[in-house]
């Protein structure tokens, strides 16, 4: 499947935190001929499973998206909002939304308040609606938005909402695709509520209680000036090795061996090391007595924006080594 093409199919998908079921459902028909059963958990996780008599190995790559809730519903057809997951509110004025049954509308907000005070309280989504009873026989208190913004490509970069984290998704579909033997026990996991703290993969860890835990997800680029001593990785170099961030420090033993294996086939890659933020990854290294844990990562622009920006090429690395962990000796323990 061609990496941009998955990309763009995964974003038309609904899939907000707590609601992924619409985007689960497009990554599991497009699963289907690669896994040998595909399953979904109480949380909502997909897992897809490729057999093996090697060690369990689970590759994570979460599918939620972060959106704005609505709580009230003024008088003049104005919904108020709360936010699912860590936005900015200056980062997403203006911006176009649509809800799971295909209403449309913009983000605004009150007037007379300054930039740097702005908080998601005094943002409001306006969907056309007249008054209350009108806007009521289009969304309901409690109903999800997700951003509406264009997926393309400008150069070597693809820029799209949500990028974090289906690029990584797609990667993980993209790698099933093209893995053709492997002795290890494979699962690669499209997992639930990441942006409200790493829900969903905790659990599914616990189940399926692996050997190792690679979290693939997005990271930071420090080719942007307020990125620049936040953390190590930039677009182009290739797929990011994580060493640590905010929520874990990862097993050296995984470490070493993506390395070698990046090495060794000649992929382009570089390391991760990041102050902030965190991925799945942190969930899963805790699970049970512990997981031997990894990340491999794609640098991405403008993070939790409506307009989201990686390169191409980090992408298809990712691939690559997903591709070179899932078939490499591992050992047991």
């Amino acid at each position: 499947m061609e990496l941009f093409n998955t990309i763009q199919t995964l974003n038309a998908a609904f899939g907000p935190s707590g609601d992924e079921s619409g985007v689960a459902a497009t990554i599991a028909g497009m699963a289907r001929p690669y896994a040998d059963e595909i399953s979904i958990d109480t949380m909502g996780n997909l897992i897809c499973h490729k057999k093996g008599r090697g060690p369990k190995v689970m590759f994570a790559a979460h599918m939620d998206s972060l959106g704005l809730v609505v709580t009230h519903i003024e008088k003049e057809g104005f919904l108020r909002v709360a936010a699912l997951g860590g936005i900015s509110p200056v980062h997403i004025l203006s911006t176009p939304v649509r809800f799971k049954n295909g209403t449309r509308g913009l983000i605004s907000c009150d007037g007379g308040v300054s930039v740097d005070k702005l908080r998601v309280d005094d943002l409001y989504i306006d969907i056309g609606a007249s008054d209350e009873d009108g806007a009521k026989k289009l969304v309901d208190l409690g109903d999800i938005a997700v951003y509406d913004t264009p997926c393309f490509e400008a150069g070597p970069r693809i820029i799209s909402p949500y990028l974090d984290n289906r690029v990584s998704c797609a990667v993980l579909l993209c790698a099933m695709e093209q893995l053709r033997r492997s002795d290890n026990d494979l699962y690669f996991v499209f997992t639930t509520q990441e942006e409200l703290g790493l829900r969903g993969a905790k659990t599914v860890a616990y189940t399926i209680d692996p050997v190792y835990g690679i979290a693939v997800d997005v990271t930071a680029s420090a080719d942007t000036p307020a990125n620049k001593s936040n953390c190590s990785t930039v677009q182009g170099k290739g797929a990011a090795i994580k060493i640590m961030d905010h929520s874990v420090i990862c097993h050296p033993r995984v470490v070493k061996k993506l390395e070698e294996l990046a090495r060794e086939q000649g992929i382009d890659h570089q390391p991760d090391v990041k102050r902030t933020g965190g991925t799945d990854a942190g969930a899963i290294q805790l699970t049970r007595s512990g997981v031997y844990t990894g990340g491999i990562t794609i640098p991405c622009r403008y993070t939790h924006s409506p307009t989201e920006c990686v390169f191409r090429s980090d992408a298809e690395n990712a691939i690559k080594l997903v591709c070179a962990f899932a078939q490499a000796q591992l050992e047991e323990e």
